[in-house]
């Protein structure tokens, strides 16, 4: 069935009900009939344009839910020559890094007017990255952000990324690519200084997977900072940033009656390690003090709360978004690369040798 609402003009305005399936679909210019304002101004609204004034994207918004309208994409495209859609190439994990990236990424792209395509890729094999980053340019997005690792850029993911814009987030490029990162090597020197000043006189690491160049980058701070302060680097532990990997390499270290200090590349990883020490007797800070990477939401409820460095994953998916933008807007302009600083947060998963407990925050 269906029913007519008033217009602001008087004039009746059809529109649909869920037991009419026979009834067109609200148009833009019902939408315009019932707030009584211009076709134009409705388009304007909905594309989130910031001259349209509150009082007026209201009534829009008010006749937009009365109606049930849906904006029209195809149409939108034919006619603008735009699909005002943003591509992520993203890794298929539950990590929480990941995640809140992508909605730091979604979230600004809102707020730019931009909806947001994803295709997920099971590994970081060169194919599989080519194949989503077809995917994404086969549904015309405007733009891509990349954040996975390129760990091998082949012509055709070179090529790709030259025919649509596109912004990395993980320290990788292509010569068409710009990079939006957090600063890794710095992650890793402010948590190995940190335990360093705290006394321990070895520190050791569980790494992410060497073909990441943000484990990479973090095993390089650590062992540089290690090598300035005049100290031992021991072997490297290696995880897959699983709290599985976590626990394992735990297990490892627990062992080695001299390990009094641990950077771990991510706090998932720690939460790992800190099980398996606590498995075998290993007090954590009083035994080994532990600090992870990322500061997800569970860092600072784990027991003992986990020092860590913190990475601003919803900053960084606003930053990739406004150098994407920039870059749709201006194809041929210059590569800038930006750098996000992380920050140190000291809890209770950390001490000093022989003495009271770290700082805590």
């Amino acid at each position: 069935m269906s029913s007519e609402t008033p217009a602001a003009d008087g004039a009746p305005v059809s529109r649909r009900t869920a037991d009419d399936g026979a009834a067109r679909q609200p148009g833009m210019a019902d939408v315009a009939r019932l707030a009584g304002v211009s076709a134009q101004t409705v388009s304007r609204t909905l594309a989130g344009h910031p001259n349209v004034q509150h009082t007026t994207r209201a009534k829009v918004l008010a006749a937009v839910e009365e109606l049930g309208y849906r904006k029209n994409n195809a149409a939108r495209m034919l006619s603008s020559g735009r699909s005002r859609t943003i591509g992520v190439v993203t890794l298929r994990t539950t990590f929480y890094s990941r995640a809140n990236l992508l909605f730091g990424i979604e979230a600004a792209a809102r707020e730019a007017g931009y909806a947001v395509s994803t295709a997920a890729t099971a590994s970081l094999d060169t194919a599989a990255i080519e194949s989503a980053l077809s995917r994404l340019a086969e549904q015309d997005v405007e733009g891509v952000v990349l954040s996975v690792p390129l760990v091998h850029v082949s012509p055709r993911i070179e090529r790709l990324t030259r025919s649509v814009p596109t912004v990395t987030v993980d320290g990788s490029r292509t010569p068409a690519t710009e990079i939006v990162a957090v600063d890794q090597t710095l992650a890793a020197r402010l948590a190995t200084r940190h335990l360093i000043e705290l006394g321990h006189k070895a520190v050791w690491h569980v790494s992410g997977p060497q073909e990441w160049l943000d484990a990479a980058s973090r095993c390089a701070g650590w062992r540089d900072t290690l090598e300035e302060a005049g100290l031992s680097v021991p072997p490297v532990l290696e995880g897959d940033w699983t709290p599985a990997s976590g626990y394992r390499n735990g297990l490892v270290l627990g062992k080695i009656p001299d390990v009094t200090a641990v950077f771990v590349a991510s706090d998932e990883m720690a939460f790992g390690v800190i099980r398996a020490l606590h498995e075998l007797g290993r007090r954590v800070p009083e035994d080994i003090s532990v600090v992870g990477v990322d500061d997800i939401a569970l860092a600072e409820y784990c027991s003992p709360s986990l020092t860590t460095v913190a990475q601003p994953f919803a900053e960084m998916g606003a930053l990739a978004v406004a150098h994407l933008l920039r870059h749709i807007a201006d194809p041929d302009a210059a590569p800038e690369p930006a750098s996000v600083e992380p920050v140190l947060v000291v809890r209770a998963s950390t001490a000093a040798v022989d003495g009271p407990a770290a700082r805590r925050s």
